[in-house]
């Protein structure tokens, strides 16, 4: 089975990662459910998604990069603590994908109140305790769309987020300012974005800039890796991306993707998880 071919089928059955019977209002309900369930639901999900065993060469690649990713989340909540960790999240698909995995990965294991060496009890599993705390650094002139999904996501997975219309860098600035405890943050950046051939999974922000920890957990993925989590998990995504639209950035500096046009008509164009070559991504961005 191709990874085309699977996500033919899913688009068959799907509008933005939410099958075709579902509405809204029965996912995301008339108010989110608790954090806990959310994390724990999310983590029995990609849990089972690791056990399984695929036939697409895509999917048997996702399943290695999550593994890959959660460990570096784990080892960033080992280093700083959930309490000093934040996200930088634009409703993109990148930090999306980081997010379902920052949650799934929230749920921890402590060990027993009073250990026996004899016969040790289980550890028990430690709920998150409060929302995650999230950076929104609103583009100079955004798509409603994206705000739209960015409001409805964030109340969706509980983020503390914090929103700022500013450039990046004094928009870093004052996040900081606003909130000290954070140490380090986590970036959905991959190694085709600009900027990201020689990053790591840990790496300390330049001089002159807000002094933190940049996290990157999803450095290493492919294009197509990310849309593969996204629809086999089923996470719903942006409403740009039906469009055509293959990176998200304002309105003046973002279109659809040419790349994805419908034989050659520009005003009609293939959903983004249809793009296949990671050096076309960008193509839709001045």
């Amino acid at each position: 089975m191709t990874a085309n071919s699977a996500c033919q089928r899913q688009h068959d059955a799907r509008v933005n990662g939410i099958t075709k019977t579902d509405t809204p209002a029965a996912i995301h309900g008339p108010t989110p459910r608790a954090l806990p369930d959310i994390c724990f639901e999310l983590r029995a999900k990609i849990d089972a998604f690791l056990e399984e065993q695929p036939d697409d060469g895509v999917l048997r690649n996702v399943q290695r990069q999550v593994r890959v990713s959660m460990d570096v989340i784990q080892e960033s909540l080992r280093r700083y603590g959930a309490d000093h960790l934040s996200l930088s999240y634009n409703g993109g698909k990148d930090c999306l994908v980081l997010l379902i995995l920052i949650l799934a990965c929230l749920p921890s294991c402590a060990p027993p109140s009073s250990p026996s060496p004899d016969n040790p009890p289980p550890p028990t599993i430690v709920s998150p305790r409060r929302p995650l705390q999230a950076i929104y650094i609103v583009s100079s002139d955004p798509f409603s769309e994206v705000e739209d999904f960015v409001a409805a996501s964030a109340e969706q997975y509980h983020l503390d987020l914090k929103r700022y219309a500013l450039p990046m860098r004094p928009a870093l600035e004052a996040y900081l300012e606003d909130t000290p405890i954070i140490k380090a943050i986590f970036l959905g950046t991959r190694r085709t974005d600009p900027h990201g051939e020689f990053l790591t999974h840990f790496d300390p922000t330049d001089q002159g800039w807000p002094q933190f920890m940049r996290v990157h957990p999803v450095i290493d993925w492919h294009y197509v890796e990310i849309w593969a989590f996204i629809r086999h998990l089923q996470i719903p995504f942006c409403e740009l991306y039906n469009r055509g639209f293959t990176s998200l950035g304002g309105v003046t500096d973002t279109r659809p993707n040419p790349a994805l046009a419908l034989g050659g008509d520009t005003s009609k164009f293939h959903p983004a998880y249809e793009l296949r070559d990671d050096d076309e991504e960008r193509l839709g961005r001045d």
